[in-house]
């Protein structure tokens, strides 16, 4: 068992969830995210003040799965998300101990689904 954790750009979120839904991966949690990476922010004026903002919008997706679905996971991810520029996002991949419904107390792989 995984849990697989993606940072993207906002506007790819539903082009994500499409594929993921392709691949047949329907469970997925989203919280919106705040970041900077090699992108480094950008300067902006504000009422004559020039603001350097480096903390910029991102998505965190995660997603728990079974072994077998670690690599059409990610495949999934990478076809949503990729545009080529600076700023696509990164994925991580971390074991995880142990899955419990709360429902039916049902544990590892079951739990999942």
């Amino acid at each position: 068992m995984k849990l697989i954790i993606a940072y993207i750009q906002p506007h790819k979120l539903n082009d994500v969830k499409e594929e993921l839904y392709k691949s047949e991966i329907y469970k997925l949690s989203v919280t919106n995210s705040l970041g900077c990476g090699q992108q480094k922010g950008y300067h902006e004026s504000y009422r004559g003040v020039d603001i350097e903002v480096n903390l910029l919008k991102k998505v965190r997706i995660e997603i728990a799965v079974n072994d077998e679905f670690v690599q059409p996971t990610i495949d999934a991810i990478v076809r949503g998300a990729r545009t080529g520029e600076i700023g696509d996002g990164k994925i991580f991949i971390t074991p995880l101990e142990e899955v419990v419904r709360i429902r039916s107390g049902e544990k590892g792989k079951e739990a999942i689904g």
